[in-house]
């Protein structure tokens, strides 16, 4: 499975497509989702408005994910994925995390790309535990890729301190 870790702003990776740690509404927010809304400029607002509703402001649900252009973005797509908010690891996170990654590398096949950029989803204002985190991540990866050697997944950490979270998580794994 090739798989690399990095610390670096998801918005610059020439990949085919980057991760979205998004809303409900995919209507732009803080952290990396605020960033990728402004680094692709008003266009992805518009494709994300364009996108049908679930439910009152839900466009994507928690755990499912969605995919629009990257417009101004090196990427040329960003999928749209919604991670759990912690709530103590007994409302099903580590499952909904695990379908955040699921569905967005169904996502990726469907649109036969190969490349791919995830940030830490849930791991900023969703408060989930970084290592508990990278744990799931590193091990949904492990099992969706497995045999799958045409697919590069880039886990793209804001900090040298999540990298070194994550990079544990794989070589503990």
């Amino acid at each position: 499975m090739p798989l690399k870790i990095i610390a670096a702003d998801i918005t610059t990776l020439h990949v085919d497509a980057i991760v979205n740690a998004a809303n409900p509404s995919l209507l732009g927010g803080g952290g990396v989702d605020g960033a990728i809304h402004r680094a692709a400029g008003p266009g992805l607002l518009d494709a994300c408005r364009a996108l049908p509703e679930s439910a009152p402001d839900v466009r994507c649900p928690t755990g499912d994910a969605r995919i629009t252009p990257g417009f101004a973005l090196p990427a040329r797509y960003v999928i749209h994925t919604v991670g759990p908010v912690w709530h103590s690891g007994m409302a099903g996170e580590a499952r909904l995390l695990a379908c955040c990654y699921r569905n967005t590398l169904r996502l990726l096949r469907e649109q036969r790309l190969r490349t791919i950029a995830f940030p830490a989803i849930s791991c900023g204002v969703y408060g989930y535990p970084a290592a508990q985190a990278a744990a799931v991540a590193i091990a949904t990866l492990r099992d969706e890729l497995a045999g799958d050697d045409s697919t590069e997944v880039i886990l793209c950490c804001f900090s040298d301190d999540m990298r070194a979270i994550f990079q544990h998580a794989l070589n503990a794994a």
